[in-house]
């Protein structure tokens, strides 16, 4: 082939070189296109398993506390009317005079004793089932389980404690059945935030 052939075909060649060139560089650019588009892909389908994941955790604590809720308190509404039951045996045999009790004859002996193995009978069986009666008489009031009636002037006892119970009260698990209906003293001195002392050869109350 002469010169001038080769240089006639020159160009044609340079041009064929140029275009697979330039097709390589584009599939490598759509490449790298698709393979970013890929990871971006993997990392929202990864958030989406976590999220799900996450909230079937939430879902299944909800479940394990509601059936324990379930199990603990499903009689509490139950064991409220109970404890009006209760309440009205105590008041029977309350009523019943000391002189009724003793010249009594042999059956209304029995029936008071009847009575009142009922009554306890009915709280013990209200305490197998999680009920728990409220005596606070030397403690700390507490309006989450107490309701005060009246305060006891008395500056012998810190302020703020149960002096008297008028009526026991009665929680089941962490909720209140019936707050305790109580006496609360007042005019004593209060608590102390902190009874400790400093210890010994510390700075406070030092003077140089």
């Amino acid at each position: 082939m002469s010169d001038q052939a080769k240089d006639e075909h020159a160009p044609d060649q340079n041009e064929a070189t140029e275009a697979m060139a330039e097709r390589a560089e584009g599939g490598v650019e759509d490449d790298y296109e698709a393979l970013m588009r890929l990871l971006k892909e993997n990392e929202e389908l990864k958030d989406k398993a976590l999220r799900a994941a996450a909230e079937m955790e939430n879902l299944r604590r909800r479940t394990v506390r509601d059936v324990h809720d379930a199990r603990s308190y499903a009689i509490a509404n139950f064991a409220r009317d109970m404890l009006q039951v209760a309440d009205n045996l105590q008041r029977a045999l309350e009523a019943i005079p000391a002189e009724a009790r003793e010249s009594g004859g042999a059956g209304f002996k029995a029936l008071i004793e009847g009575v009142d193995i009922t009554a306890r009978g009915l709280l013990s069986t209200l305490e197998r089932h999680g009920v728990k009666k409220l005596a606070p008489e030397g403690e700390k009031f507490d309006p989450n389980f107490h309701q005060a009636m009246f305060e006891v002037p008395n500056p012998e006892v810190a302020a703020g404690t149960v002096v008297q119970v008028v009526q026991p009260g009665y929680s089941i698990g962490e909720r209140v059945l019936r707050p305790a209906m109580v006496g609360v003293a007042k005019g004593g001195s209060k608590p102390a935030a902190d009874a400790n002392p400093p210890a010994e050869g510390s700075d406070e109350g030092n003077t140089q």
